[in-house]
Formats: C-alpha cells, structure tokens, sequence
C-alpha cells in the first residue's frame, strides 16, 4: 500500500525518471546522489551547470600577424602613446628596416601622443636611419609626437588629421636640488624639441614655444601653410 502511494503506476524501471510528483526520498533508487537511475532536480534548487568548453582562439595573434606583414612591406604603424617601451620597439623596427633593404620606409602615425624622452629617442634613431622615411600622419597628433613627423624629410597627412603643438607633461620627485637639475634637464629636452619642429617648418623656435604655450591646433591644410607638412595622403602615393 505505501509503495502504491509513493510510486502510483509501480517504481520507475531503471533508465527511467520518475513521473512527475514521484520525487523519491534521498538515498532511494533513482533520488538525485543516490543509488540507481539519476533524479531530477527538486522544484525550487538550482539545475546543473553545463560544461564549458575552452579552447584557445584562432584569431588572437591576428594584430602580430598583421604588423608583420606590414614590415614585410617596409610599412610602420604608431599609435597611442609612445613611451619608453614603445619607442624602443619603434627603433628596433626602423633600425632592422634599415638594415634588411635600401627602399624608403613608411611611417603611419594614427592618434599618437608621446611622452618626451621617448620622442626624443626615437628622433635620435630617425636621423642616423641610411634609408628615408615617409612619414603619413592621421587623427590627432600631439605634443612631443611632433618631433617624430618632424623628423622623417617626406611629410604627408590624410584630410581629417589634426596636429596640437602643446607641452609636454613632466613630474619630478626628489630633493630640491634633484628636482632642479631635472627642470634644466627638461628644458635641454624642450629646446631640441621645438629646435627640431623649427627646422622642419622653417620658422624660430620661440615661435613654436610660443605655440606650444597656447596649445595651437593646426587643421591638415594649417599644417601644410605652416610647413610641418608637406601635402595630403592621395591614392597615387606610394
């Protein structure tokens, strides 16, 4: 009689779910952990977890894949911010293009912003490079990403570019006296910087401080009038 109320129909043949409203009690045949045929889950309790299938992404090193290619054309991308991690991979890849060939390198610069020092290093590399770099400026160049365009001779940018000239952000810590030997160290820096853009536009360097001071924004036909480049990106350059 009990065995009737508990399973109406007779118990469950193995292989078999019990029918709903025949849960059987913890430990019996066919209850969730127990002996037997597995349960299902009692109204109200979470379910089971599905599995989760990891595997590793086929297109992860698509960016490296790409940038290789890139090399293998004698092209190089900068974007971001160049610091001083970055601008050593930017010589790296200037200094073994150099090496490998004698036809001129192209230089895209997209949305790039530079921490000084690292500017300045790799317009150290630019001027020692046997082999000329054309340099293709796009979105907003600024700061002290200036004297990287500045100093690659072929200048060109795409329609929409923008160039701030502004100063570069420095923070000292230390002792007064360390804090004032890097403020002169700073401003030797500034001085190569705006001496550099100068000389490529043409105009003095007090000039260009001056700009620099009032965060000046040169549109791509600005930018062609006051000499920091050349001419407009077109389908017929190389």
């Amino acid at each position: 009689m009990v065995e009737q109320q508990r399973w109406p129909g007779g118990p469950p043949q193995p292989g078999e779910f019990p029918r709903p409203g025949e849960f059987p009690r913890p430990g019996e045949p066919g209850a969730p952990g127990g002996p037997g045929t597995p349960g299902r889950t009692p109204p109200g309790e979470p379910g089971a977890v599905p599995g989760t299938r990891v595997w590793m992404d086929p297109h992860s090193d698509w960016q490296d894949r790409l940038y290789d290619r890139l090399l293998e054309k004698r092209i190089v991308m900068t974007t971001g911010m160049l610091d001083d991690d970055a601008a050593t991979r930017l010589s790296a890849q200037f200094l073994t293009l150099d090496a490998e060939g004698d036809e001129a390198i192209r230089l895209e610069l997209q949305n790039l912003r530079s921490e000084l020092p690292a500017a300045l290093a790799v317009m150290g590399v630019l001027d020692v490079l046997r082999v000329p770099v054309h340099a293709h400026a796009g979105g907003e160049i600024r700061g002290a990403a200036l004297g990287v365009l500045a100093s690659c001779p072929h200048r060109l940018a795409y329609p929409n570019a923008s160039f701030v000239l502004s100063e570069p952000r420095l923070e000292f810590d230390g002792t007064v006296t360390a804090v004032a030997e890097r403020q002169q160290q700073a401003e030797r820096m500034l001085d190569s910087l705006y001496y550099r853009i100068a000389e490529a536009t043409g105009r003095e360097a007090d000039e260009v401080r001056e700009d620099a001071r009032r965060s000046r924004t040169l549109t791509t036909a600005e930018a062609i009038g006051y000499g920091l480049i050349h001419g407009r990106v077109s389908s017929r350059d190389e």
